[in-house]
């Protein structure tokens, strides 16, 4: 289903590529990054014309339309050089015919970045003599030793997206932004839980893996920052407008593909992953496990379906993950993760309380926090909580 909203997407938005705009021309967006022992996974896009774009309190829907038809006219500098480089090391990568680059790049001294230890700082420029000046993404690269790993998925696991509903996903990918996108409630302080571990000591680093476009990489990441999720690097998917991505397939490999990637950057740590009953994540992540039983702690699952045929077939699952000794829980709650992972040692209990005030807070009980724009039209019944693990 998502990949059908995908191509939808695509198509309507390359159909509005006629209005105009002030760009910045020749130029690289460069993605958040990750590495380790001497080599970085590197990101990003050149483009012939770019308009970087921010959501604004005041923006409407009218607005939001349009941005989001900006970003559907991106200009890619087709097979263009792209010049890499951190401290003294760089690399040049070569774009494809949509303007997308990526591979390893070695790193020998990189150069740090100023808010955290675990972060470096690299530079993307294109390599001729009309580029615009360099841009800036930093990329998750520790020199310690990582106690725990989170991988999770976006849409409909931390972003109310409804890819389950073709019409109501493009009218919120259409007509909202990063500031009137909804999170699920509690996300957050669940995030926040999971990066500072049992003891609320730790730093475990978070990893966003979603089939969303590129096109959407701005707009992710803005509502992460202003939602206070924590940061992380973030694998989107350059969208084909051809048959293939019609394919359950499609949406299977690339995903597979990104937390394999990961899981081999930093052999032998312990994994959690995070997903959603809507599109693949549990078979997707059934597969990791088959891949990686010893590193699997739990698959948590959030239930949007509500489908019986559905949750019976993650049932099915969660006792091929059981059996491989991880877990699989299936629920509606963000809370009720919560309390499995504290059951379990991955998050202190001094967090349960701040998990369950910020999910009232998001649902709009306290009064604390001022509900986005059609949030409470948008808010689908509450369900009831179910939680797939033996006993």
């Amino acid at each position: 289903m998502f990949a059908l909203v995908s191509v939808v997407m695509s198509v309507v938005m390359s159909a509005v590529s006629s209005f105009p705009s002030m760009k910045v021309h020749n130029t690289v967006m460069l993605y958040r990054g990750y590495g380790a022992d001497g080599r970085v996974w590197v990101h990003g896009r050149a483009l012939e014309k770019h308009r970087p774009l921010t959501a604004e309190v005041h923006h409407d829907r009218w607005d939001n339309l349009m941005a989001m038809m900006q970003r559907a006219r991106a200009d890619p500098a087709r097979h263009a050089a792209v010049r890499v480089t951190t401290g003294q090391s760089s690399s040049t990568f070569t774009a494809d015919n949509e303007g997308f680059f990526c591979g390893w790049m070695t790193v020998e001294d990189p150069e740090p970045a100023p808010r955290h230890p675990d972060w470096i700082v690299l530079h993307a420029r294109l390599d001729r003599r009309d580029a615009a000046p360099a841009t800036s993404a930093e990329a998750f690269y520790p020199r310690r030793s990582l106690p725990q790993l989170v991988i999770s998925d976006i849409d409909d696991t931390v972003l109310q997206s409804r890819v389950t509903n073709v019409v109501r996903a493009l009218q919120t990918l259409a007509f909202g932004n990063a500031r009137t996108r909804l999170p699920f409630p509690g996300v957050a302080a669940f995030y926040e839980a999971l990066r500072r571990g049992a003891h609320g000591t730790s730093d475990n680093p978070l990893f966003y893996v979603s089939s969303s476009p590129w096109n959407l990489y701005d707009v992710i990441t803005e509502f992460l920052d202003i939602q206070r999720i924590p940061r992380g690097p973030v694998m989107l998917r350059d969208v084909d407008l051809g048959l293939g991505a019609l394919r359950s397939g499609h949406h299977h490999d690339h995903k597979g593909a990104n937390i394999q990637r990961i899981l081999h950057t930093y052999p032998d740590v312990p994994v959690i992953l995070i997903g959603d009953s809507g599109q693949q994540d549990p078979e997707i992540y059934h597969r990791v496990v088959h891949d990686h039983p010893s590193r699997v702690r739990a698959i948590y699952i959030r239930n949007v379906t509500m489908n019986a045929d559905r949750s019976a077939a993650i049932d099915a699952l969660a006792r091929e993950v059981l059996a491989a000794g991880s877990s699989l829980v299936l629920a509606d709650d963000t809370l009720a993760a919560a309390k499995h992972a504290v059951d379990n040692g991955w998050i202190s209990k001094d967090a349960l309380p701040l998990v369950s005030g910020e999910k009232k807070a998001d649902e709009g009980m306290t009064g604390t926090k001022t509900d986005a724009p059609g949030a409470r039209d948008a808010e689908d019944p509450p369900k009831p909580t179910e939680i797939i693990e033996e006993p």
